[in-house]
């Protein structure tokens, strides 16, 4: 009964403390969303009226119809950073996954020499920051003769120590007895990870997208360090340098709506995929 009363499957009356608490706080914390989203809308007037506006008084396109002018003007078509993006993105985020799920597994459930040093190496990678590689990684891109190719954009992106770090602490989750029933059956290593590692951690997988996404989405370094070609370049790039090849009031306004289009992708996939990323945050410590 107290369960029931703490944690109810319907509306009770006992909620209303913490309604109380939680709505407030979540309007609060989506003010930064609205405040995007309105100031994407903002004519040139209201973008430098002083004292500035929180909401869009005037709602007007012409933000995004001088987005449009401004990229098509351009000698490379924006469908040409699109494809790339895409390429490098899709590329990313499948190879994440497959990666850290790969990884997780075996230092979760495997055994073998060197396990607590390998993972040891993947918590201390999370203390650098990405300036700190910047030079090896150009080096290592270097000689490898990427410069100029999606390799660039991938190969940079793919170590994600905090990925393999969330799925390699929700696999310890898997019962044991699982992959040895399966083993007794006769099953291999691929298949325990297919048909069963695969299916349980979804949640920690599902974080893992958005995680990766969010990185390679919003990137710039690759595009900036690792390619001189204006045609191997991504969206999120000419985005950012579209306002400074225009005037400084004109350029406010397109900086504007592409920070608008910038972030409705990981805004979207978050809120797809929240459920999964809460689930994963939850169990990740557990042991």
């Amino acid at each position: 009964m107290r369960r029931s009363r703490f944690n109810p499957k319907g509306f009770h009356l006992n909620q209303i403390p913490m309604f109380l608490v939680l709505v407030p706080l979540a309007l609060f914390m989506s003010l930064p969303i609205v405040f995007i989203i309105n100031h994407a809308f903002k004519p040139i007037e209201e973008l430098f009226a002083f004292p500035p506006k929180f909401l869009v008084n005037n709602p007007s396109l012409d933000n995004f119809t001088k987005l449009i002018r401004q990229a098509s003007a351009g000698g490379i078509s924006i469908s040409r950073y699109i494809f790339n993006s895409l390429i490098v993105t899709l590329s990313v985020v499948f190879l994440s996954i497959v990666f850290s799920s790969m990884s997780a597994f075996a230092l979760s459930k495997l055994r073998f020499r060197g396990k607590k040093t390998l993972m040891e190496v993947n918590n201390l990678a999370m203390m650098f920051v990405p300036v700190a590689v910047i030079i090896p990684r150009y080096l290592l891109i270097d000689k490898l003769g990427m410069i100029n190719t999606y390799f660039s954009h991938i190969l940079p992106l793919l170590a994600m120590p905090v990925g393999m770090f969330l799925v390699k602490q929700f696999t310890d989750q898997v019962p044991d007895s699982l992959i040895e029933a399966a083993v007794v059956d006769g099953a291999g290593y691929f298949t325990v990870y297919r048909k069963i590692i695969l299916p349980m951690i979804r949640p920690a997988i599902a974080t893992v997208a958005i995680l990766a996404f969010q990185s390679v989405w919003n990137n710039t370094e690759t595009s900036i360090m690792f390619t001189n070609r204006e045609n191997m370049r991504t969206l999120t790039f000419y985005m950012n340098t579209l306002a400074s090849n225009t005037n400084a009031v004109a350029g406010q306004g397109i900086a504007a709506a592409a920070s608008l289009i910038m972030f409705l992708p990981n805004l979207i996939l978050f809120i797809c995929m929240q459920s999964k990323v809460m689930n994963t945050m939850a169990h990740s410590g557990l042991k």
